[in-house]
This record gives C-alpha cells, structure tokens and sequence, in this order.
C-alpha cells in the first residue's frame, strides 16, 4: 500500500479573492518516503532484468536458427555465419545486463530492508 502525504500550502489572502475563489490554484506537494522510494527502484531494477533475460533468449534463439540456416543453405552459409555471430553478441551483451540489473535489484532491496529496520527476515530451519 502507498502511503503518501499531501501537505497543502497555504496561501495568504489576495485582494483577488472573491466568492468564487483566489484566482490562484492551490498548491500540494507529495511526500514520499525512502522505503516506498526503493521499493520502487527494486520492482523497476526486478522489471529490467527480466527484459534482458528475454532479450538474451530472443537473440540466442535467432543464433541458434542462423547456425541452422548456414547449414541449410550452404550459398549464403557466410551471410549466416556472420549473423550467427552477431545475434550471440547480441545475447551475451544482454545477459550481461540481465545480470547487472539483478545485482541493482539487490542492492535497491538491502537500502530498502535498512530502511525499514534493518532485520532480515529468514525463512528456513536454521536462521
């Protein structure tokens, strides 16, 4: 659940003021505090990691098809060579930032659990 504040300004007086109100919008302002601050860093460092992860099975799999393509059409099997390569880049590169997102993720969640009281909770036998 958010908790979210609204402190309302006040505003003095104007000699604009009638019965239909100031002339002057009011303004609010929106306090959010730090542990609802990291809960969403962790969930938008949870939903980045996730997208690299689909990104490094999508261009696994087109490598894995261009290998397969090479080997079916041997006249452009160099075309296919090179694309196979490069889609395997392209799946290492993404994995590698799977993996920074999910070490971001944790971090957000160690800043948030301090944040909160600090105490871990444990969910085995011995902890």
């Amino acid at each position: 659940m958010a908790h979210l504040f609204h402190h309302k300004e006040k505003k003095e007086e104007s000699e604009y003021s009638n019965e239909y109100g100031s002339g002057y919008a009011e303004q609010t302002t929106v306090v959010e505090d730090d542990y609802e601050k990291y809960n969403k860093e962790e969930k938008s460092h949870k939903h980045k990691e996730h997208l690299g992860e689909m990104g490094a099975l999508a261009a696994g799999a087109f490598a894995l098809y261009e290998k397969h393509e090479a080997k079916k059409d041997p006249e452009h099997a160099h075309r296919h060579k090179i694309e196979e390569e490069i889609a395997a880049v392209a799946a290492v590169g993404s994995g590698g930032y799977a993996f920074h997102e999910h070490h971001e993720k944790k971090e957000a969640h160690k800043q948030a659990e301090e944040y909160d009281g600090g105490e871990k909770k444990h969910h085995g036998f011995f902890g």
